[in-house]
């Protein structure tokens, strides 16, 4: 499949009038938007949320999904998924194993926002979603060199923000900084999710590698790496002041304000 057919779901044109401030004209035409389209995750027949997401890439997304929100240990513990693409929504139906659905159901919560961002529907922030066991290092350091062949090469992983000027992009990189998966959305956890989905479902070594955001760092996209198990956590705009605090007590390197010649690092160490 092209690009341009994988792409077709996730952005539609619209009219749209360009106006340019320095000269007294306009042009009408057609412009090309990111669909943004409710998601109905169920486990079972049992509804879960209802997650405003770009109709993409949707079993890496639940999978992914799934993994931070603390229903599943790991992939293997999802039977089946199942799409069923309605009139107002998307319905993705995950079969878990007996066990495993057993123990989502004792623990079962509702949320409903426009994005997974891990903290809605939370209700004390003692349930709030964390990694319980300190990541593990690498073969190898995470070199400076490896983050700036990383930011250097992102934009041409961003396919769907190419065309739509709008979404997020999380990707996934060996130690040498050569992405080798990349995910989009609307939603900045969305992405990350689906991202996470991604490197599960492709069986990769989690501590080979480590994740590209295109957005700040803030405490749900740390928390979500760190549970991922990934090296580290790399943002192209600035973090928040829980991400670097979750980044030190995870023992997760978290680099910043990401550009091809230099980044800041709050927590952790690169190598040169």
């Amino acid at each position: 499949m092209t690009d341009a057919a994988r792409l077709e779901p996730a952005f539609l044109p619209v009219p749209a009038t360009r106006w340019r401030y320095s000269a007294p004209s306009n042009l009408a035409r057609d412009t090309e938007i990111a669909v943004e389209w409710p998601v109905n995750i169920r486990y079972g027949s049992v509804p879960y949320a209802v997650m405003m997401a770009t109709p993409l890439d949707l079993e890496d997304f639940v999978t992914g999904f799934s993994l931070t929100e603390g229903i599943i240990a790991g992939p293997g513990e999802i039977r089946g998924i199942r799409i069923v693409d309605e009139a107002e929504a998307i319905t993705v139906e995950i079969d878990l194993t007996p066990d495993r659905f057993r123990k989502h159901l004792g623990r079962i919560r509702r949320l409903s926002g426009r994005t997974s961002c891990g903290v809605c529907g939370v209700e004390d922030a003692a349930d709030l979603p964390r990694s319980n066991a300190p990541v593990r290092a690498p073969r190898k350091a995470v070199s400076a060199g490896a983050v700036a062949a990383a930011v250097a090469h992102l934009r041409r992983h961003q396919p769907l923000h190419a065309v739509t000027r709008s979404v997020h992009g999380a990707v996934w990189c060996d130690l040498d900084g050569v992405i080798q998966e990349a995910r989009e959305d609307v939603g900045r956890h969305n992405a990350l999710d689906k991202l996470v989905g991604a490197v599960l479902r492709s069986g990769r070594d989690v501590r080979e590698g480590f994740v590209v955001v295109t957005s700040r760092a803030s405490y749900e996209m740390v928390e979500k790496t760190a549970i991922l198990g990934a090296a580290a956590l790399v943002s192209i705009s600035a973090p928040t002041s829980l991400a670097v605090a979750r980044a030190r007590a995870a023992g997760l390197i978290l680099v910043s304000v990401a550009r091809e010649d230099g980044c800041e690092v709050f927590s952790g160490q690169l190598t040169a």
